[in-house]
């Protein structure tokens, strides 16, 4: 990634109340939404650009993703990460979630026990249940170094022989980045006890500087335990044209694609067909812009809580554009959260929907203006005053 260069610009409130995703249509005007991860910077212009010449020549049919999903999102793997992918082992679907519980459903037997790490993405919570499998909960260490996947409990969790373990690489909602080494240790204890892990790596374009992704299936031995789910829809912004893609390393793991339902490829969204090829072979430049300008927000917060709201303590994420708020001082459970709707007008997310370790906490999208960003502060310090 290049310093040094321009932040993104980010049209005014009363431009970007004009959306109609669910981040602007969830609550009343008077209210700030950081809440959902929708980022409020417009398109990249090559993301634009495919798109608008895809409806100019009425290009709005059934998508059909091979074979340029996979060359493009294997030719960004290797020019940003050094990971060497098959694309003939890239497999579309329609996003991370349907993904993750068709590998499931395909992973274990019912009654299977699947092991997750809270607090987490919220619907890892759900995906288990989906494919009838069951939960089995390893919430993640926490230290003085900030939060870090517990390897002595996911060892004693796998010695119970479980299916699968659900990763979250970089982890949502703390914005860890697993370092290799943390990597290479969960490889290891997939192996011996042979539990297979399904990584979602939606945020690995979003890793801030100063940290490191690493895919899983970078990692020694992981190619023979592990899958991997990848999409351009957090980095780019592109969650309503649904578009992901089911990596794996060998035709081992790669057996477990063979099945999904049988009309699983005509699931997959056109435009987002079309939205990530662009992204993942021209969307480099604009992805380097966007971490610079992340990188200012995440600074910014730190300098406005840090003035403002003292009483909130959190880590600065490496990775996402999402502020893990450590709001105990103000309440358990939700009681912050609902504060800073009720009285500041400030939407963001309960912590308790990331699982019982969010009590006390809130999640907050800082991907936003200088100016927005700024006014939700004020507005949460006034009614924690």
């Amino acid at each position: 990634m290049q310093h040094g260069l321009p932040e993104l610009p980010v049209d005014p409130l009363e431009v970007l109340r004009q959306r109609r995703s669910a981040k602007w249509r969830t609550y009343p005007a008077d209210v700030l939404p950081l809440t959902v991860a929708e980022m409020d910077f417009a398109l990249a212009a090559p993301i634009a650009a495919a798109l608008h010449e895809a409806v100019d020549r009425s290009d709005a049919g059934y998508a059909m993703a091979v074979p340029e999903l996979g060359t493009a999102i294997a030719g960004f793997a290797a020019s940003r990460w050094g990971w060497d992918i098959d694309p003939q082992l890239v497999t579309a679907v329609p996003d991370v979630r349907v993904g993750i519980v068709e590998i499931l459903r395909a992973a274990t037997r019912p009654g299977d026990a699947v092991v997750i790490s809270p607090p987490v993405y919220p619907p890892f919570f759900d995906w288990a249940p989906e494919a009838g499998a069951r939960v089995l909960e390893v919430p993640l260490a926490f230290g003085s170094a900030g939060w870090r996947l517990d390897l002595a409990g996911l060892e004693a969790a796998f010695a119970t022989h479980p299916a699968a373990y659900l990763l979250c690489n970089p982890h949502n909602p703390v914005g860890r980045a697993h370092t290799a080494d943390e990597l290479a240790a969960l490889v290891r204890l997939a192996r011996i006890y042979r539990v297979t892990v399904v990584s979602d790596e939606i945020h690995g374009p979003l890793v801030l500087p100063g940290a490191t992704f690493t895919p899983l299936l970078t990692v020694p031995g992981a190619a023979e335990v592990a899958v991997s789910l990848l999409s351009a829809s957090k980095a780019w912004n592109l969650a309503g044209l649904k578009c992901a893609a089911i990596v794996t390393g060998g035709p081992g793991m790669g057996a477990l694609t063979d099945h999904l339902a049988p009309d699983a490829r005509w699931r997959v969204g056109h435009f987002g067909v079309i939205a990530a090829v662009a992204a993942f072979t021209a969307g480099e430049s604009w992805l380097d812009q966007l971490l610079v300008t992340l990188d200012s927000r995440r600074a910014l917060l730190c300098d406005l809580l840090r003035e403002r709201l003292p009483m909130i303590t959190y880590y600065p994420p490496e990775a996402t554009y999402l502020a893990w708020l450590n709001c105990a001082a103000l309440g358990p459970d939700n009681e912050a959260r609902e504060l800073f709707l009720g009285q500041g007008r400030v939407a963001v997310e309960p912590g308790l929907r990331f699982g019982a370790a969010g009590s006390g906490y809130a999640r907050l999208n800082f991907a936003t203006s200088a100016e927005i960003l700024d006014d939700a502060i004020a507005r949460m310090a006034r009614c924690a005053g």
